[in-house]
């Protein structure tokens, strides 16, 4: 079993062997904010290895919210994915170049974007779904099906008691 890594090593981003009893002496590798940041940044890795399209997780929930919900605007489209307000307009404007998402000017509200996916959208959405659900299955791996309710029930738990 390898273990962990020199100061100069970690520099360069190498994660720890969590099998390794010498990585849990670290109190770091007890905190429940570092585990969560930890599994972001596997989640993101999973979502890229696994993508067949130009997208980002964000852009991915953005453009599947906006399917799910045509006509939505660019604020509860922000509220619908948990975003931030402020920058869920970069999302748009990137998804907007890429031809993937419209945006319309709300006729009762000229002030609010309305979003609709085009058919381009579409088809990467579609494209993208597969693989989507291939980087979540790989995130959940090592979970039996026991397991990965309780971790979902965990996880919505926390989310409610924190954002609600």
């Amino acid at each position: 079993m390898s273990r962990l890594k020199t100061g100069a090593q970690r520099a360069s981003h190498e994660t720890p062997d969590y099998a390794d009893t010498a990585a849990s002496d670290l109190p770091l590798h007890r905190m429940p904010g570092h585990h969560i940041r930890r599994l972001q940044q596997v989640a993101v890795r999973l979502f890229a290895e696994e993508a067949k399209v130009d997208l980002t997780p964000v852009q991915y929930a953005a453009l599947f919210a906006v399917a799910q919900r045509p006509g939505v605007g660019q604020a509860q489209l922000a509220a619908l994915i948990g975003y931030d307000r402020a920058t869920i307009g970069g999302v748009i404007d990137r998804l907007e170049q890429k031809k993937w998402l419209a945006r319309v000017a709300s006729v009762e509200d000229r002030r609010v974007n309305l979003l609709t996916i085009t058919d381009a959208g579409s088809d990467a959405l579609l494209q993208a779904t597969a693989s989507v659900r291939r980087a979540q299955e790989r995130i959940i791996e090592p979970l039996d099906e026991e397991e990965r309710a309780a971790f979902e029930r965990m996880c919505l738990k926390m989310l409610a008691h924190h954002l609600g």
